[in-house]
């Protein structure tokens, strides 16, 4: 399914014209991501993990357009989810208003719809009212058009180079903790909503509106939302993004308070980023400098059908040792879960020595009984996975980590590793796949690969894989040369 014709643009947008808006509106940037995911589109901004007031004031000491929170809540329960979000929002205004600065706010969710929405948006909207400081208008722009997740005519698409699938048609809209069932973006909201919004009352900004009218165009239907209506952007290209992004920062300029909620390419043209390729060889081998000598460990958590693709051609490709854990004996009984941890870390540690090893849950998917008991077991999963790469790490560093799936990346870089503060560098792949490197802390040195679970082609984590190995073997090259 696929529109006959699109409207076409008058004009790309200049690079140089939004950052310098960005630059000239003197707000910084401020993502609360969801899981690790969010940072996979844009390069050289801090991540913290966790928001004492000590480490946002770290986040805005560093001269950045803004920074990432990373929260986690999608997986968390709603109350559990509401509260990490209240916390966040106010360590970030507290530190914001002693000095001096204005923040704007951006909800980083799923581009396949997925997680606490309109939760997460409506907690930042009431904290910012209880603050004096009301919302005018929730901005959705899910988008991601790196990883084919476009919006046209306010009906969201997983695209592919022969298709696009209407979102609500996919995988992910029967996610056990996340389902839905709409593509329109308004009948989606009023889904979400249980009909507190309306779909009637959603403003879309259309393709035709941001390629005919552009940013005044955007701005002025900005410009009419107030008491936190919910407005929608298509887009399909990085300009469409940018139009967006030059309309509400106009918009937010005239007083405009805005809440954003939107997938990770969005994050990048409201911070003025260029869309950057993979990183080079030398900025890859830059990350290694530090990082321990040996082979690499890759953890799969994440259990789409895309990841199990991913991960055979992996197996089928490079010469890598797998583990599996046994989820069902996790679950059974904490005894069962001690027993397999032990032994899942005891095998990783041993293939180490000789080969990069892929560790990972087991590939049968095992569903709750309920929305709540899909959580549950998703978190044993995660703990399990968690529990043997902290145990391996303590027993001998791996020469680089690539975590599969989201709440897998955001599990294993804040209980293994340890990391509180960190920078994201660049991507893997062009605009999706991220690599960290902790600021400070255990895991100092050790390459990071935020790797979620649904974006790439079948290949695409065996070609990642491939990338850090090579360069861990010329790390150790060199350190044996020294």
């Amino acid at each position: 399914m696929k529109p006959s014709t699109l409207p076409t643009t008058t004009a790309p947008v200049d690079l140089a014209a939004l950052s310098a808006a960005v630059a000239a509106a003197n707000r910084r940037v401020v993502v609360i991501d969801d899981d690790p995911t969010g940072s996979q589109s844009v390069a050289d901004l801090p991540i913290i993990t966790t928001w004492t007031d000590d480490d946002v004031r770290w986040a805005f000491d560093q001269d950045a357009v803004g920074f990432f929170v990373l929260a986690n809540t999608r997986s968390l329960d709603p109350g559990a989810a509401a509260a990490v979000v209240a916390e966040v929002h106010d360590r970030v205004a507290a530190v914001a208003e002693e000095r001096g600065e204005d923040v704007v706010l951006i909800s980083r969710g799923d581009s396949t719809l997925r997680g606490h929405f309109p939760l997460e948006t409506d907690v930042l909207a009431r904290r910012g009212a209880d603050r004096g400081r009301g919302v005018d208008v929730v901005l959705l722009v899910p988008a991601y058009p790196d990883a084919g997740r476009i919006t046209v005519d306010s009906v969201h698409y997983i695209a592919s180079a022969d298709d696009w699938t209407p979102v609500g048609e996919s995988e992910f809209a029967r996610d056990a903790s996340f389902g839905y069932r709409a593509s329109a973006l308004p009948e989606w909201v009023a889904e979400k909503t249980a009909g507190r919004v309306a779909a009637s009352d959603v403003v879309c900004l259309t393709l035709d509106l941001i390629r005919t009218g552009g940013p005044t165009a955007v701005a002025e239907a900005l410009l009419g939302c107030r008491a936190g209506r919910v407005a929608v952007a298509d887009a399909v290209d990085e300009d469409d993004l940018r139009v967006v992004a030059l309309g509400a920062l106009a918009a937010e300029t005239e007083g405009l308070r805005v809440v954003y909620r939107s997938g990770p390419s969005f994050v990048r043209a409201r911070c003025g980023q260029e869309a950057r390729g993979a990183l080079s060889d030398t900025a890859l081998a830059r990350a290694f400098i530090d990082a321990p000598t040996g082979h690499g460990l890759v953890a799969v958590g994440s259990h789409v059908g895309l990841t199990g693709r991913q991960l055979e051609r992996l197996l089928a490709e490079r010469p890598v040792v797998p583990v599996e854990i046994d989820l069902a004996r996790c679950l059974e009984s904490r005894a069962g879960f001690q027993e397999v941890v032990e032994d899942s870390a005891r095998q990783v540690v041993d293939h180490l020595r000789d080969s990069d090893v892929v560790v990972m849950t087991s590939r049968t998917l095992i569903r709750g009984t309920d929305a709540e008991d899909s959580l549950r077991v998703s978190r044993v999963a995660s703990e399990s996975l968690v529990s043997v790469v902290r145990a391996v790490a303590a027993r001998r560093r791996p020469a680089f980590l690539v975590a599969k799936g989201g709440i897998t990346s955001n599990d294993l870089a804040t209980e293994a590793l340890e990391i509180d503060r960190a920078w994201t560098l660049g991507t893997m792949l062009p605009g999706i796949v991220s690599l960290w490197v902790a600021a400070d802390g255990p895991s100092a040195g050790v390459p990071f690969v935020v790797f979620p679970g649904n974006v790439g082609d079948d290949g695409a984590l065996a070609a990642v894989v491939a990338r850090v190995a090579a360069a861990a073997g010329a790390a150790g090259v060199r350190a044996s040369a020294t």
